[in-house]
């Protein structure tokens, strides 16, 4: 199976030698694999190149996006796209990673075996870990059953039937959802244990506070759901902040009058699926 990532960047020149080390040294090799400068305001762009510099698989190209924050949302899957319509090779399964994680040398092996051993697999992955002091602890942000957005892969069948990602807040829960309800499974091989280099939020503004919000919002949860979602999520991560922070940014996105990347199908499904979910938890 023919593996293609695409990599967007942005003020990495600390830890991308890591990243890309890790690629080189996978035990399955890509493809081929597009590094997206995203604005670096540092040297960034020419340090891929230098390491990079005799691998013609790999090519580095800078973002024209026009956005100055740098949010988990539209700028980056902007960045992803402006990499990907530069692919030059079929793909079967298509990555899309962070230029600050560090992989496992079977990362891309287990991936394709996934993929292989189930076709019913549309969307597969590890599980992310920080560095606290000498121990590396997985990064509690979110369930070790969902797939985060910095490590995934696709399979190409299944990246068509979503039509891509959404360059939204919260894309990469809205991408799994729509996998699921295109009849997809969401594989996370737990073997797989990827180092995060800088936590999740490091470099975020102060709006940021307000991401959730728009992510359940993205999703059309409807306010009582997202209530429900935000007072679930502030007990879990014990942060008294987050409640208000979550229903004041779903507030601001509902004044947006933004029209929904969703379906009506699609939201009548998520909803119906947050709230069997939501319900479990509270009764299990």
């Amino acid at each position: 199976m023919k593996i293609a990532i695409i990599i967007p960047v942005h003020n990495e020149a600390p830890h991308i030698e890591n990243m890309l080390s890790s690629i080189f040294d996978q035990t399955l090799k890509p493809s081929e694999v597009i590094l997206v400068d995203d604005q670096s305001t540092d040297n960034s762009f020419d340090k891929i190149n230098s390491l990079i510099e005799g691998r013609n698989n790999f090519k580095c190209i800078r973002s024209n996006a026009n956005q100055v924050d740098h949010l988990p949302g539209p700028k980056v899957v902007k960045a992803f796209y402006q990499g990907y319509n530069r692919l030059e090779q079929n793909y079967d399964i298509l990555c899309k990673f962070d230029g600050d994680i560090v992989l496992p040398p079977n990362y891309l092996n287990h991936i394709v075996a996934l993929f292989q051993t189930n076709e019913k697999i549309g969307m597969a992955g590890g599980l992310m870990f920080i560095q606290k002091k000498s121990q590396w602890i997985y990064e509690p942000i979110a369930s070790k059953n969902h797939l985060r957005g910095p490590i995934k892969a696709y399979r190409k069948a299944c990246f068509d039937d979503i039509k891509g990602i959404k360059p939204v807040l919260g894309w990469d829960t809205v991408d799994v959802l729509q996998a699921q309800f295109h009849l997809w499974e969401v594989a996370i091989d737990t073997s797989l244990k990827v180092k995060h280099l800088k936590p999740t939020g490091t470099t975020y503004d102060g709006d940021s506070r307000f991401n959730l919000g728009y992510a359940l919002f993205n999703m059309r949860t409807g306010w009582l759901l997202a209530v429900l979602s935000a007072a679930k999520l502030c007990v879990v991560r014990r942060q008294p902040g987050l409640f208000f922070n979550t229903i004041l940014g779903f507030y601001k996105a509902s004044r947006s009058n933004l029209p929904s990347i969703l379906t009506l199908e699609e939201v009548q499904f998520i909803k119906k699926l947050r709230w069997k979910k939501l319900v479990n938890r509270l009764l299990y």
